[in-house]
């Protein structure tokens, strides 16, 4: 029985990259279902895989996230887990493409959903943005505010893992991966090439995708003028290997096997956990 990875956004379901990786299940939103809707969807979704792994951005609506915790709540179940990301939109299509992947295999639900918090980090997400005048994803210097107002000025920006922010010129640089990735692409108004050339090759990227932009992009980042990119690893094997290389755990309070100091599904640490074991899957 494999773990069902569920989304808010038909925009965060990307296409498979292979014949096994299954398809997301979309929730609707409070405004498209009332709450007994949904709580008869999340039942049937319980009794067909035993776990489900809610994936859904930090910038979501407050109504959308109440309900969230009220279906969770009123089930009183600790099968359901909720998964918050601060990651750009295309950013966390990736990681949830990667949570699917892994949920056909043999990792227990535990293991597959606290490995979002773990994958993240090998995600490179930001976008080419005309301005930055309402970006508040990463710290904007008053100069570069001052710079968004003059036609034609263009900004690179990576907002994970580490935040980074450049103006677009021959001299322009943005710390990517020290590993092999593929970059996924999604244009929005912006007409520049910038990502697909220099940055692809700056970042030694091992292939180039395309994507719809997601329709949460633009209010994301502050403006709909935007070229919006993020790295992923793509193989099944290199994404099992790098969870199965962390150290495992049992919660001690719902028996679910976890990696890190917290289990997803039912929010509580693990008591005494190591420092430096922490650090790698925060």
């Amino acid at each position: 029985m494999s773990t069902a990875i569920a989304v808010t956004s038909t925009d965060m379901v990307l296409p498979s990259t292979d014949q096994q990786t299954p398809p997301a299940v979309p929730l609707r939103s409070p405004g498209e279902q009332s709450l007994e809707q949904a709580l008869v969807e999340m039942q049937v979704l319980l009794e067909q895989h035993g776990h489900v792994v809610v994936v859904y951005s930090s910038a979501i609506p407050a109504a959308m996230e109440q309900r969230l915790h009220s279906v969770r709540s009123i089930l009183e179940s600790d099968r359901i887990a909720l998964l918050k990301s601060d990651l750009p939109p295309l950013g966390l299509a990736v990681l949830i493409r990667q949570l699917r992947q892994l949920s056909v295999t043999d990792l227990s639900a535990g293991v597959v959903a606290s490995a979002g918090r773990l994958l993240r980090h090998y995600i490179h997400a930001g976008a080419v943005l005309n301005s930055v005048a309402k970006l508040d994803r990463v710290p904007v210097s008053l100069k570069s505010h001052a710079k968004s107002w003059m036609p034609g000025r263009q900004f690179g920006v990576v907002t994970n893992p580490t935040p980074q922010l450049v103006e677009i010129g021959p001299e322009a640089r943005l710390a990517g991966p020290e590993f092999g990735t593929w970059l996924l692409v999604a244009k929005g108004q912006l007409q520049t090439d910038w990502v697909s050339s220099n940055l692809a090759n700056a970042w030694s990227v091992q292939g180039l995708l395309e994507a719809p932009l997601p329709s949460e992009s633009a209010r994301w980042w502050g403006t709909g003028k935007l070229v919006e990119f993020a790295t992923f690893l793509p193989e099944l094997p290199v994404l099992y290997q790098l969870v199965t290389s962390v150290r495992r755990d049992h919660c001690h309070w719902c028996g679910l096997e976890l990696i890190g100091d917290r289990c997803v599904f039912c929010s509580v640490t693990a008591p005494g956990y190591a420092k430096q074991d922490r650090a790698e899957v925060s």
